[in-house]
């Protein structure tokens, strides 16, 4: 996924499961003694309510139904009584936690008790960390506990962005019966989108597991090698580019003690039913909670695919009810809580109203859903998202709101230009087609190691990149929703990625991406993920079709719609060799002559979902 941004230029991003902040921090390692303790304490400065007491219970067990213990610190009013139960499960380190979101203090002020746990195997808690694998029948064991408390109601929310937001789905789809509400933000849908992306691996997990994994693990398991962000990040400069070129992928040593579900990862190819244990598609008739789902067009990699999809599966699954008590919230943000304070993302300024109050939006929902408080949220319309461009909120009845399908067809660049044409009407020539040699040992590089809005407009320059353009616009135009690509395409190999990336360029030139890397990419041989991996016969023509891109942006007058195309994007995410042999177990690597065709038998198009803007 690459990654993360965790010193705030470096890595690839942004945290894909991550801490939600964009600065470095102590790891904290795990006490050599457990220490279980409730005192009575009052809230720092800073509280809307400075003099609010409570209870804080250090260390819980939470015994899970195969007897291994996790641990939890429990926040809670002093006044005594039941409440209503916020849980939230992390990986990171629950101290840190504590110390850096103050939603676990808004949340007890507004009267929650709020559980605060340690995954299996991190930091406080027993067991045996794998990322994800665990966290369906802990997270279920976790809430039901937490219902049958003295000091709960019984009612259960959830919430976290990022792994703390996916541990929420993969417990929810356990059908725990105390769920009564989530807010899982940024986070996926498929592990096809996830793990992978279109059939290429996410080389993100890489530094993931090194940067904020591995330094708690080498601690438990007394392995050498940093231990703290500060060396892991220090070390990370030193070895990171290293192991983002290793091939095979399964050769990667520095990550064998540490993490080695990684291996057991790349050994299961996209398609393979392994991955059922976190694929969410399908299963949405599984919980009664209400949900909202929360995500940004620049969330790293997955993007807001996944709350697309979570939200529409719902809605699927609700169809006959009278409310579906699910709600969308799409931002113009990158990956993390406090980037959703913020009113820029990268390059790009999207103005003050861009912000929202993340903790107010948890505890909002929480409060009508697990109080019964009529703060109005049932009577507000489901979705809501911002519009770039033009930068403003839109209150919609659904998702995707209603487009007019606007296709732009792809045409050979003419003699005065260096691209090729975006035009309304299929380019009628036969035999038309453009050409770029790709080779895997000298890729496309993404220029940024940080997430978000970014000028890409010197890959233009690359001979193994095609550009085409729109011409200048003469109205400003909405694309709001799903997009699709069809590519016409032949290759003289047995396999390549194909990227097409969508871009906002300015009359001044510069090339805005749109959405992070992960939903323009599409594998040949994965064109049909329900058949598995099916090589090309080179020089045959083949349809390829991406259709997980997705964004809201006004392209203001003057601008123009660019498509790029190329057959490789790192280090976000592994090269293809186009020898037809995997990454994961080869390093023989082959050039190959692609070509794209746009002619009236192979009319290559992008299908933009355009929204009338009233004049």
């Amino acid at each position: 996924m690459p990654r993360r941004d965790l010193s705030g230029s470096s890595g690839r991003r942004s945290c894909l499961t991550c801490r939600f902040l964009l600065v470095s921090r102590p790891m904290k390692l795990r006490a050599s003694v457990l220490i279980l303790a409730a005192s009575v304490l009052a809230f720092a400065q800073g509280s809307t309510n400075s003099g609010t007491r409570f209870v804080l219970e250090k260390n819980v067990p939470v015994p899970m139904r195969d007897g291994v213990v996790l641990r939890a610190d429990v926040i809670r009013p002093a006044e005594g009584g039941k409440f209503p139960v916020l849980l939230y499960r992390t990986p990171y380190g629950k101290e840190d936690e504590q110390r850096e979101y103050t939603t676990f203090k808004h949340a007890a002020e507004r009267g929650y008790a709020v559980v605060i746990q340690d995954v299996r195997g991190r930091f406080q808690s027993d067991g045996d960390f794998r990322p994800y694998e665990n966290e369906g029948r802990d997270g279920y064991d976790t809430i039901e506990w937490s219902a049958g408390q003295p000091w709960s109601t019984g009612a259960v929310g959830t919430f976290g962005l990022s792994y703390p937001g996916a541990v929420q789905w993969l417990a929810a789809v356990q059908t725990p019966p105390h769920l009564k509400a989530m807010v899982p933000a940024m986070t996926f849908s498929t592990p096809q989108n996830f793990f992978y992306a279109g059939g290429t691996w996410d080389m993100s997990w890489i530094d993931w597991i090194w940067n904020d994994i591995a330094g708690d693990t080498r601690a438990k398991k007394k392995l050498p090698g940093p231990r703290s962000d500060a060396e892991a990040l220090a070390s990370w400069k030193e070895v990171g580019e290293t192991m983002l070129n290793t091939l095979p992928l399964i050769d990667l040593k520095p990550l064998q003690q540490v993490a080695p579900y990684y291996f057991d990862w790349l050994r299961h190819p996209p398609e393979d039913p392994w991955w059922d244990w976190s694929q969410l598609r399908g299963k949405y008739s599984r919980t009664s909670a209400a949900v909202l789902n929360l995500s940004a067009w620049y969330d790293d990699n997955y993007g807001p695919e996944g709350a697309t999809t979570n939200y529409a599966g719902l809605l699927k699954a609700r169809a006959g009810e009278k409310d579906a008590h699910t709600h969308l919230l799409l931002g113009p943000w990158v990956h993390g809580v406090d980037n959703t304070e913020k009113t820029r993302s990268g390059e790009r300024e999207f103005g003050p109203t861009a912000a929202i109050d993340y903790d107010e939006v948890v505890l909002r929902w929480m409060d009508h859903y697990l109080k019964g408080v009529d703060n109005g949220v049932d009577r507000e319309k489901p979705v809501r998202y911002f519009v770039m461009g033009r930068n403003q909120w839109r209150d919609a009845d659904q998702w995707p709101p209603a487009a007019k399908e606007m296709p732009l067809f792809l045409a050979p660049q003419t003699d005065r230009a260096r691209s090729g044409h975006l035009q309304t009407t299929p380019f009628d020539n036969k035999d038309s087609f453009s050409e770029f040699v790709s080779d895997p040992a000298n890729p496309v590089v993404n220029p940024y190691d940080s997430s978000g809005a970014h000028d890409y407009r010197k890959l233009a320059d690359r001979a193994d990149v095609l550009t085409f353009d729109s011409s200048a616009l003469e109205e400003d135009t909405e694309i709001t929703g799903p997009i699709k690509a069809r590519i016409f395409v032949s290759c003289d190999c047995r396999d390549f990625d194909l990227w097409a990336r969508l871009l906002d360029v300015s009359p001044d030139g510069t090339a805005i991406n749109l959405m992070s890397p992960g939903l323009d990419v599409l594998r040949a041989s994965y064109r049909d993920l329900s058949r598995g991996r099916q090589l090309l016969s080179p020089g045959q023509t083949y349809e390829l079709k991406l259709q997980s891109l997705i964004t809201s942006n006004v392209f203001l007058q003057g601008h123009r719609i660019r498509l790029q195309i190329s057959a490789s994007f790192t280090p976000n995410f592994s090269r293809n060799l186009q020898s037809g042999k995997s990454e994961v177990n080869s390093a023989e690597m082959k050039k190959a002559d692609i070509r794209v065709f746009h002619d009236a038998s192979h009319p290559s198009q992008v299908l933009l979902p355009n929204i009338p803007i009233a004049r």
